[in-house]
């Protein structure tokens, strides 16, 4: 028996906020009304994963167990890595090695951890094709 994944949820406590940042991030759009939820899709209706947001009371506490691996598909992972923390984000781990492998942990202005890989043109990989490296 097969599933899809929904939804990428985040627990926050503004969901608004926290919304636009990874609309920012990801170039998708915020989708939202009177409820407290709010939802970010690459376009509606939605055919794929989408980000939910739900605010709740209490703040994160520990490191996240499940985090996203982001690879730029417009720019460089510098460039991706310069916009997060232009929007907020914070700098958790610095994993660029000089033959420009690698990648840049990072934190949502909620403290969410994410990692930015380098994109497929830095890796000299063609539009579309998706390489599985450790650590690349």
């Amino acid at each position: 028996m097969a599933m899809t994944v929904n939804n990428m949820t985040f627990d926050c406590a503004d969901a608004r906020e926290l919304a636009e940042f990874w609309a920012a991030m990801t170039g998708w759009i915020v989708f939202y009304d009177d409820d407290p939820e709010v939802l970010v899709a690459p376009h509606f209706p939605a055919t794929g994963p989408t980000m939910l947001f739900i605010p709740v009371p209490e703040g994160k506490t520990a490191k996240n167990r499940l985090h996203l691996d982001l690879q730029p598909s417009d720019r460089t992972r510098d460039e991706a890595v310069a916009q997060a923390l232009a929007l907020g984000a914070t700098l958790i781990g610095d994993h660029r090695k000089d033959d420009g492998t690698g990648w840049v942990t990072l934190a949502d202005p909620e403290g969410n951890e994410f990692c930015v890989e380098r994109s497929a043109a830095e890796r000299g990989e063609p539009e579309g094709v998706r390489s599985y490296r450790i650590g690349s």
